[in-house]
């Protein structure tokens, strides 16, 4: 798993890099005002992206199920995902865990406002 660097977005703008997918998925610091761009190069496949929900299991009501947040990229797009509550998705470093269908043909980068 890779650690994304949150790169900040200004009122000067910022020249954006995207790193490939990291096989067993990617990590980023999270302070509630970031966004996970993901591009999917694939030209005819879509991908599954899943932000790791962190909510313990005292932290939901009785009967409820904690719920990842899953987000399809068609094959070609890209989606931004974002801006992700910390006590839902932050694991103890305080960061979002990322998982892929397949890392294949996938670009990311985390984005602060």
């Amino acid at each position: 798993m890779a650690v994304l660097t949150v790169q900040q977005i200004s009122r000067a703008g910022i020249d954006p890099t995207l790193d490939p997918a990291a096989a067993g998925g990617d990590a980023f610091p999270n302070s509630g005002r970031v966004f996970l761009r993901v591009v999917n190069a694939d030209l005819a496949t879509s991908r599954t992206v899943t932000v790791v929900s962190q909510l313990p299991a005292g932290a939901l009501p009785q009967g409820a199920a904690k719920t990842d947040l899953v987000v399809q990229v068609p094959a070609d797009e890209e989606r931004w995902i974002g801006p992700l509550d910390p006590p839902a998705f932050n694991d103890t470093n305080a960061r979002v865990v990322v998982t892929y269908s397949t890392e294949s043909d996938l670009s990311v980068g985390a984005f602060a406002l």
